[in-house]
């Protein structure tokens, strides 16, 4: 009964353990920049960014979607254990995505 439920809570505090790492370095790395004299202003996003991260996020969620329909199809059609099926094409499908997401990006930064 404990596990049921220890483990959710031990998923959810490990992630706002690494996002409060991960914020309260850089605020410290940005500060100790600051006090050697570097430019504010690097600090601050570019315009596109959020938009290719978006785009990526995106394409990443459509490769998986569409390696989960593959690996169905592997595992029923072909017989593949459902595991190796499913874990293979969510892989490949994704890889690829991200890939093109990669080419995308480079094409519209040119």
């Amino acid at each position: 009964m404990l596990e049921d439920i220890l483990i959710p809570i031990s998923f959810f505090a490990f992630i706002f353990a690494s996002i409060y790492i991960h914020l309260t370095t850089r605020n410290k790395e940005r500060m100790a920049m600051i006090e050697k004299g570097a430019d504010p202003s690097l600090f601050k996003s570019k315009a596109g960014g959020s938009m290719f991260f978006t785009l990526k996020a995106g394409l990443l969620f459509i490769g998986v979607a569409i390696g989960v329909l593959f690996g169905s199809l592997l595992a029923n059609a072909a017989g593949m254990d459902e595991g190796t099926a499913y874990v293979s094409m969510i892989f490949l499908f994704g890889g690829i995505a991200l890939v093109i997401g990669y080419r995308l990006q480079s094409k519209k930064q040119e």
